[in-house]
């Protein structure tokens, strides 16, 4: 995975380097934030605690449970290696480590993805949990699978591309929790404590399924054009007779 393709002039590199900067310390931060009191605390202690999810998932069936805790892993796992695949000099000068660390990752997306996939239909959302991180769960898998077919080809530019925009998919592990806490401290002039804590974070959790994970796709595509890389199309300039445009996704 690499996010540089042509030469860049030293301000781009520092805006660069200070992007990856970001990405890599909120991407461990969350995932130990995350992670870290499922590995160490029981289930229903955390839910009798209040903690993230708990008591969502506390009375689910053990399947439920065993897919929640592998999702958790498997996403920690995604969040910690992930930036690292972009980071130029362990691609420069270690060649062998990147591709090492690049089959950890997409193991994780796969393990993670199939998870999270399965938890949709049970999720604390409702319908637009189901439809938000179900999509969300195929698209991640989609897009590591476009990712190691491109580079198993010996495409890496189109490899390059299609993991840019897995990891933006990775990276709505972070911007959930960044945007369920700007919703809910919008509505704070009117929260007072208890239950109507509970509502602002009601309130938020009715978009952020989606929130999440959008504007990452949409930045993300945004930096593969820049990069010159190859670009998702919808219509198809060669297809049909004149006047008429097949619609289909493809690489340009």
């Amino acid at each position: 995975m690499s996010l540089d393709v042509a030469p860049r002039r030293p301000r781009t590199r520092t805006r660069s380097r200070i992007g990856w900067t970001w990405v890599a310390l909120s991407s461990l931060a969350i995932a130990v934030y995350a992670v870290t009191p499922y590995v160490t605390t029981p289930l229903h202690e955390l839910a009798g605690d209040g903690v993230g999810l708990a008591g969502a998932y506390e009375n689910q069936p053990a399947w439920v449970h065993a897919a929640f805790y592998a999702h958790i892993a498997a996403g920690g796992v995604a969040l910690l290696v992930g930036p690292l695949q972009f980071w130029r000099a362990l691609r420069e000068r270690a060649r062998a480590v990147h591709r090492a660390v690049g089959r950890v990752y997409l193991v994780a997306v796969l393990i993670g993805g199939v998870a999270a996939l399965a938890l949709a239909p049970v999720n604390s959302a409702g319908m637009v949990g189901f439809a938000g991180f179900g999509t969300l769960a195929v698209l991640w898998v989609w897009t590591a699978w476009r990712g190691y077919r491109a580079i198993r080809s010996g495409d890496v530019r189109s490899h390059q591309a299609w993991m840019i925009r897995n990891f933006s998919l990775t990276y709505a592990a972070v911007t959930l929790r960044l945007w369920t806490g700007v919703l809910v401290a919008a509505q704070s002039p009117w929260i007072v404590t208890g239950a109507d804590a509970d509502a602002a974070f009601t309130n938020a959790y009715a978009v952020v399924p989606f929130l999440a994970w959008i504007p990452n796709l949409v930045l993300a595509e945004v930096l593969v054009r820049r990069r010159g890389l190859p670009a998702l199309r919808i219509v198809d300039p060669a297809s049909g007779p004149a006047g008429y445009a097949r619609t289909e996704v493809g690489e340009g």
